[in-house]
């Protein structure tokens, strides 16, 4: 086989339509007609002796030779939008786009402030949008260009077209009022179950591992709520001296802050730490945008003070 006779924008062009699925997407994305992208996918198909992608309700349906392909692809076109990348100095300061980032108001709370302070003097027109991660891994949306990063500590089983990225090990703290009337000066395991707890469930599940620790010993701690976010538990606790909440460090440092009549204490058990991931779609991998956001992400999360920029 020549590869002289082979033409290559071919393999671009077919690694777009599966990633897209849609063949009004690909024309636009590739600059080309919908009559030129079907003509090229012809070719295609006669080269590789396979349809490759059948007509759907929704668009396209890849054929079992279109899933082979793609998957010696997915690394093929990476590396060869590496390559070219790294040829050309990438220039931030006149790059106007946006960055969709799925994850939860911890991230929007600790870092994002920092995050946009760092952006902004080197590329001014780059916008963020923060959407909520729900519990789960936006895998769809990471697919097809809806989500550029998703920040979490609770992906599991990636595909193999997902990246990921360890940006650091948080800590657990526990939040309580000065006021709680079960905690002295230290907070012990006595006065840790009695009180009511509050947690913080994205997912809608109330059983932790902290709970599982505990199952373990034949204990049980009392969980009142289960909240989504993470800057609800400082406003419960304010009200309701007896409810404590076992958060991330940042969290209840910051928390008790901006309120004098909270306090944080080390967990009366031995909680592991939590960590948060970045995961990206091998399409942007190689994107010297994104990868510049990335590093400043993690720079940002191993970096950063508790609490934001005055």
């Amino acid at each position: 086989m020549n590869i002289l006779r082979r033409d290559l924008n071919l393999l671009l062009l077919f690694h777009v339509l599966y990633q897209e699925r849609n063949a009004s997407r690909a024309a636009k994305l590739l600059s080309i007609s919908q009559p030129a992208l079907s003509h090229k996918l012809n070719k295609l198909r006669d080269e590789w002796g396979d349809p490759l992608f059948i007509k759907a309700p929704r668009g396209l349906t890849p054929t079992p030779k279109a899933h082979d392909l793609a998957r010696q692809l997915g690394e093929l076109i990476p590396n060869l939008e590496s390559f070219y990348s790294t040829q050309i100095e990438p220039d931030f300061e006149h790059r106007d786009d946006r960055i969709i980032i799925y994850t939860h108001d911890y991230f929007e709370m600790c870092y994002l402030a920092h995050l946009l302070d760092n952006v902004k003097q080197s590329a001014p027109n780059v916008r963020f949008v923060i959407r909520n991660t729900r519990g789960e891994l936006p895998r769809n949306e990471l697919e097809n260009g809806q989500c550029d990063l998703a920040i979490a500590g609770f992906y599991t089983d990636l595909p193999d077209t997902m990246r990921q990225q360890l940006i650091g090990e948080k800590p657990y703290r526990v939040l309580s009022s000065m006021d709680n009337p079960y905690i002295g000066d230290t907070l012990d395991l006595d006065a840790y179950l009695k009180c009511e707890h509050v947690v913080i469930s994205v997912n809608g599940d109330l059983i932790s591992d902290i709970d599982l620790q505990l199952e373990q010993q034949g204990l049980k701690r009392n969980v009142v709520a289960g909240l989504s976010s993470h800057l609800s538990p400082m406003h419960l606790i304010q009200y309701r001296p007896e409810m404590i909440s076992t958060c991330f460090d940042h969290v209840a440092n910051s928390a008790a802050a901006q309120n004098s009549k909270l306090r944080v204490h080390e967990p009366p058990i031995e909680i592991p730490n939590v960590r948060l991931f970045q995961v990206w779609h091998e399409r942007t991998h190689a994107d010297p945008l994104r990868r510049w956001i990335r590093q400043l992400i993690l720079q940002v999360s191993q970096t950063c003070p508790y609490s934001p920029p005055i």
